[in-house]
């Protein structure tokens, strides 16, 4: 079922948990159960810890020796200490900037590879000890021939090479989920690994990550509330990445903020601005908000500006799905379950027979608490949760596409809680909402787009013509045809010939079994050969056997 690789990465991971003494993880994951009999037998499974350490410290090490994507995962529950207690959560946050280093020297050597020339023919200073670590790459300070102060972004070493190995036990799970658990079709695990696949290899590219600072800059030149560094682009590389060094205060430094007498209140509406002006009037959104990377300009606390870093996650919605948000953000608002329930339905997320009563009560019950309450009285964690069971009664599926937005979301909720709770997130996205719709459905608008789309629709006009004038040829001939595809059309045809198949498998069997009996009676040389004819036929019968069409599929989902 597994490949020899994912097998030993598997063993790996339980090693690696029970050496931090998590071993209350491993028992509870059913996956590694067959792995545990050798579980006193791996190299290295003593303690790593002491007895005085806390479980979020253990867990914090264990997931920096487990790698990249589970230091991500990590920094993720980082940013939601409403979910976790207090100090795990406080562990986890060590995550954001806080990863071991590599050697300062081999990330010199990287740099003077990326650029072939030493470091010293290009800057006129570059620190060796890193000035931060994260999970794919690592920070040096520097500063060009000119003076000016720049940071290096340099790769990990190898870090290809083990993400690429904990992608392939993500999909070797996923691809388990999705053939025994129920639920997979709805929430569509191997979909989700893609997903999570594409953003993560995307941060192995530092070239793309400049084009999207550079893009983000761009959208919010001579913004008031957020700063992006300008990116030098004559020394980046798809290993390197050099940016202007910014100076700010980080933003989970509460306290350094409040000395210097920040306006909490509005750098937290600032950021829940920033959030639904690059979803909706941009369509191109930082998904990486995490408080590692949002930094604070107080040279003017009473207007405190946002300085964003690390830009390798980013994220962009179909003008279809940015719609469809758009009006179940504004019906939640205004409290018209009828309209979300609907657009639920219309969208397909939900099977097309399901009660509009029904499904409109339910998000009723599910909503109607949160409304008209400050953050600090709000789980969104436990909203959402209430939502999945929601999702579940009525078949909801997961849409994959929309999970680096939900992440951010849930960012933006965890930072706003961080620096103001009494913030009403609905009060302050409202205006900006209300806005974008009315901008969309304009006149100016709506002539805008047909412009950028007359150029598609004059060829298609100067084309129908000529397609018309087939079509009827055809049709006078006798060669018009026209195909329709049925979903459960295709699934007779499957059916069908897997019926065929089998019994042809079915008789082919028979007759050597009957071949096989007829050579043992007669008590033929050689006699095992008779026996070989009985075992073959037996195993054919078994493949023949009847069973469920839709028992079984592969990892795309076929059949």
């Amino acid at each position: 079922m597994f490949r020899p690789r994912v097998v030993l990465r598997l063993f790996a991971i339980q090693r690696i948990l029970l050496r931090h003494g998590l071993d209350e993880i491993v028992r509870a994951t059913h996956l590694y159960r067959p792995l545990s009999w050798v579980r006193r037998l791996a190299p290295g499974h003593g303690r790593a810890y002491s007895e005085d350490e806390s479980l979020g410290s253990r867990l914090r090490m264990a997931l920096v020796e487990l790698g990249p994507i589970f230091v991500k995962f990590g920094q993720s529950l980082s940013t939601r200490p409403d979910l976790l207690p207090a100090d795990i959560a406080t562990e986890l946050a060590k995550l954001q900037d806080r990863v071991p280093p590599f050697s300062g020297e081999q990330a010199q050597q990287i740099v003077e590879t990326a650029l072939g020339r030493p470091v010293s023919e290009i800057f006129s200073r570059f620190d060796v000890e890193p000035l931060a670590a994260a999970s794919i790459a690592q920070v040096h300070t520097a500063a060009l021939e000119s003076g000016e102060e720049v940071v290096i972004k340099v790769l990990r070493p190898n870090v290809r090479t083990n993400i690429e190995a904990d992608l392939e036990v993500l999909y070797a799970m996923a691809r388990l989920a999705e053939r025994f658990w129920s639920e997979s079709r709805r929430l569509r695990p191997v979909e989700v690994v893609g997903e999570y696949e594409k953003t993560v290899l995307d941060e192995l590219d530092l070239m793309r990550e400049a084009a999207n600072a550079a893009q983000l800059g761009r959208n919010f030149d001579g913004s008031t509330k957020l700063y992006v560094p300008t990116v030098h682009w004559d020394y980046c590389r798809p290993t390197m990445l050099v940016t202007e060094r910014i100076h700010g205060v980080p933003v989970a430094d509460t306290t350094k903020l409040a000395e210097s007498g920040t306006d909490f209140k509005r750098l937290a509406a600032s950021g829940v601005e920033i959030f639904f002006t690059q979803v909706f009037q941009h369509n191109f959104f930082h998904a990486d908000m995490h408080p590692g990377n949002i930094f604070v300009d107080v040279s003017n606390p009473a207007y405190p500006r946002y300085m964003a870093v690390d830009f390798g996650i980013v994220g962009t919605l179909s003008s279809r799905d940015q719609h469809y948000l758009a009006e179940n953000f504004l019906a939640f608002f205004n409290r018209d379950y009828h309209r979300v329930a609907k657009l639920h339905i219309d969208s397909g997320w939900v099977p097309p027979e399901t009660r509009l009563d029904e499904l409109e009560s339910a998000f009723r019950t599910v909503c109607e608490p949160i409304f008209n309450k400050p953050l600090s009285e709000i789980s969104f964690g436990q909203f959402l949760v209430r939502l999945f069971r929601t999702a579940r009664r009525f078949d909801m599926e997961v849409q994959p596409q929309l999970i680096l937005l939900q992440k951010t979301l849930l960012n933006i909720e965890g930072l706003g809680r961080q620096l103001y709770p009494q913030l009403d997130l609905w009060e302050t996205a409202q205006p900006i909402l209300e806005k974008w719709m009315t901008d969309r459905l304009s006149g100016r608008a709506v002539l805008g787009r047909l412009r950028e789309q007359l150029p598609d629709l004059s060829e298609t006009i100067e084309a129908m013509p000529q397609l018309l004038q087939q079509l009827v040829q055809q049709a006078a001939d006798g060669q018009l045809e026209i195909r329709v595809r049925d979903p459960a059309m295709a699934a007779l045809e499957r059916q069908i010939a897997a019926d065929s198949k089998r019994r042809y498998v079915t008789a082919s069997g028979t007759a050597i079994l009957i071949a096989g009996t007829l050579w043992i009676g007669f008590a033929a040389n050689p006699a095992w050969l008779g026996w070989a004819l009985v075992a073959s036929a037996a195993v054919l019968l078994w493949r023949a056997r009847p069973r469920a069409l839709t028992g079984r599929r592969n990892s795309r989902g076929k059949y």
